[in-house]
């Protein structure tokens, strides 16, 4: 195991960081957007559509997703795109889907 990263003692803002993080991927309607946007980047009536969503559903949580820099967006006109903004965070999330899928 590559324990390069391992510090015995964590501060409390990283603590805080990771908890949240976690949190984040513990909602299931979360762990379905940020799924969604592993693949490119969708507008929040495109992911509303796609996962059968309230567009308000899809708002809140992106909102909840952007405050903890899980995604990003772009704004076009008056369209907002989102896209995924942590490339370690879909790698983890993805390691589970697969953890998941072969359990």
């Amino acid at each position: 195991m590559d324990d390069s990263f391992y510090t015995k003692d964590l501060d409390e803002e990283t603590l805080f960081v990771v908890t949240q993080t976690f949190k984040a991927l513990s909602d299931p309607t979360r762990v379905r957007i940020l799924n969604l946007l592993f693949e490119k980047e969708y507008s929040v009536n495109e992911i509303a559509e796609s996962l059968k969503l309230r567009q308000s559903t899809v708002s809140h949580q992106l909102r909840f997703l952007k405050n903890l820099r899980l995604v990003k967006y772009r704004r076009e006109g008056t369209t907002m795109y989102y896209s995924h903004d942590d490339e370690h965070v879909i790698n983890v999330l993805q390691q589970m889907i697969q953890h998941a899928l072969h359990h």
